[in-house]
């Protein structure tokens, strides 16, 4: 029996679910919060899905399996640049927004089929450095952390 392990990180942003959603699918939005890595996609069920660094590294890669605009995003998910996390295989990571009042809940839901997954340790600390970054500039104009 293979044992899962699971990251969720749920945020409130002030905005709109069409806002979240165009920010989630927007390459030159997300760059900005995503700290410099660029999303590349085909947006919908079955288009294929990277981030790039501006130096043209792919630091991440995969495949949208679920695609409902603007309510829920799905990514086979597999990182390139680290070895013992490309190793580990393939993750699934699903984004839910949920309308609350004048703002939105976005629920980040990153799992992998191993237990005492490296990468999911590693997500922990990049989903809320993303996710931080995504509310302010959704929110203020600008980012909390800049490129790395």
């Amino acid at each position: 029996m293979t044992k899962e392990s699971r990251f969720v990180y749920v945020i409130y942003i002030r905005t709109t679910p069409e806002k979240l959603w165009a920010a989630l699918t927007s390459a030159d939005f997300a760059q900005q919060y995503w700290r410099g890595a660029r999303p590349e996609a085909e947006w919908k069920a079955g288009g294929s899905w990277k981030l790039v660094y501006p130096d043209g590294r792919v630091t991440d890669m995969g495949e949208i399996v679920e695609f409902e605009p603007p309510k829920r995003l799905g990514i086979r998910w597999r990182n390139e640049f680290r070895p013992e996390l490309k190793a580990e295989g393939w993750s699934l990571c699903t984004m839910e927004i949920e309308p609350i009042g004048d703002a939105v809940k976005l629920t980040v839901a990153h799992s992998i089929e191993r237990e005492a997954s490296q990468f999911i340790a590693a997500v922990t600390e990049g989903w809320p450095q993303i996710l931080s970054n995504l509310k302010s500039l959704l929110e203020t104009g600008s980012v909390v952390l800049g490129p790395k």
